[in-house]
């Protein structure tokens, strides 16, 4: 069974979930927003990363966890240069040991202006 998690964040346009639980397993999606407004943040990639983890962390406390129940997250940059200043804010928000990790370049996101999105999976 699926349980939606309301993670306070604001919902997407979207036909999606930002996070899910089933039994003891969470998967969160986010991005650079606002959490209240769902504005994407402008500025660097780091403004974008800071937001993004923020974000991650908001979730996964909604779902009864913390960043270290986190055990597997996808970070998505639409430039490979950016991966210097993501990983600098990652650092500050995951500590070792640290979760599985992919980070992959693509062409585009879906939201104008987005650098970076992740996906995580939990196990709380």
């Amino acid at each position: 069974m699926i349980e939606c998690i309301d993670t306070g964040i604001a919902p997407s346009t979207g036909p999606v979930n930002d996070c899910i639980r089933a039994g003891n397993h969470v998967w969160l999606v986010v991005i650079a927003e606002d959490p209240t407004t769902g504005d994407i943040i402008q500025g660097d990639i780091e403004a974008q990363a800071r937001q993004t983890l923020a974000n991650l962390d908001q979730a996964v406390r909604a779902a009864a966890g913390t960043l270290a129940n986190i055990v597997q997250v996808q970070v998505f940059l639409t430039d490979k240069a950016d991966a210097k200043g993501m990983n600098k804010v990652y650092a500050e928000f995951l500590q070792k040991p640290y979760p599985v990790r992919a980070t992959v370049v693509v062409k585009e996101l879906i939201a104008e202006g987005l650098r970076i999105e992740i996906t995580a999976t939990a196990v709380i």
